[in-house]
């Protein structure tokens, strides 16, 4: 089997409507690149028309690849599943939706070779199709991560990049359970670039990444990747314990005075300000905890039960 120039990984979920008008996209894009090329859709788990689709695509498109996973895995788990089996000597994830313009793989692609980038970042300059409240908390997120996490994380960089070979097994040799791969590209510290573009409005269908799922990327980018958020329970107890020493001392100050002090509302709202601290502190913990006891369990994040560049064999493989 002949190993293309370039693989595009791109992760399914329930997407029947925008399927054929990525395909119309995307291919002359690729027909035009002059290189031989695959295109690796992973379907994850979807509950639509979407195998059907991708399977009438594939007829028509032979350089169509599906990859199938046994049941929902998640955005990141499709995406490592797509990029475990991509055969080309450069790799390019993008989503299906066409909010990242196809036609900027060309200028990745460019900037790989000439410059011997082993990374290209696609940046998104103008978010302006994007809702005021996705854009405060992309905004939110990215200066959290630089600041919390401590990665040079680009900022507006998602997850349309490309990678080269050597990134790509990188990424397959590191033990990651819940990987989230704008923040382990850029540990890598390989050699990189960044290609800017405006982010357009989805092609067709409903988002289907929503806030919980937009909340747990953020948990995992936060407790995957650094300590700081159980040393922020440590320096929140030792002021919680600081303040009391303070309310102690003006107590006792008031009572060598003979003043009485009313104070059950504000006894009150201290417990229950305090208990609701130590729960934060301890859903943290347990948070760190969750992860260990995930890893140490060995199961795997993703089952793959079919690969059409296997002429469609049931292959079970499984990943971590």
């Amino acid at each position: 089997m002949d190993v293309p120039r370039l693989s595009v990984v791109v992760p399914v979920f329930n997407e029947e409507d925008v399927l054929p008008l990525f395909a119309d996209r995307m291919r002359p894009v690729l027909d035009g690149l002059g290189v031989p090329y695959e295109v690796l859709t992973v379907d994850d788990g979807s509950s639509d028309a979407t195998p059907a689709v991708l399977e009438v695509m594939r007829r028509r498109w032979p350089q169509l690849r599906v990859v199938r996973l046994r049941r929902n895995s998640g955005h990141q788990n499709a995406l490592s599943a797509g990029l475990h089996r991509a055969r080309g000597q450069y790799v390019v994830s993008i989503d299906v939706d066409l909010q990242d313009p196809p036609e900027v793989i060309a200028e990745m692609l460019r900037l790989a070779e000439t410059g011997g980038l082993d990374v290209v970042y696609g940046v998104r300059a103008d978010r302006s199709t994007d809702s005021p409240f996705k854009r405060w908390t992309a905004a939110l997120y990215y200066r959290l991560v630089r600041r919390v996490v401590g990665a040079p994380v680009p900022a507006e960089a998602g997850d349309f990049r490309l990678l080269s070979r050597t990134a790509v097994e990188a990424l397959a040799g590191l033990p990651e359970h819940r990987p989230v791969y704008r923040l382990l590209v850029p540990w890598l510290g390989l050699p990189s670039g960044e290609v800017t573009y405006a982010r357009e409005r989805r092609a067709a269908g409903r988002s289907k990444y929503p806030i919980g799922k937009m909340i747990r990327l953020a948990v995992d980018s936060f407790t995957g990747f650094s300590a700081a958020p159980l040393r922020v329970a440590t320096w929140l107890g030792s002021v919680g314990i600081a303040l009391c020493v303070l309310l102690a001392a003006a107590g006792l100050a008031a009572h060598e005075r003979g003043t009485v002090v009313p104070g059950w509302t504000s006894i009150l709202v201290a417990m229950v300000f305090l208990g609701a601290l130590q729960l934060l502190c301890l859903g943290l913990l347990g948070e760190y905890v969750a992860r260990i006891f995930t890893a140490m369990q060995g199961r795997p994040a993703y089952v793959i039960v079919s690969d059409s560049a296997l002429e469609g064999s049931r292959v079970a493989v499984a990943s971590r």
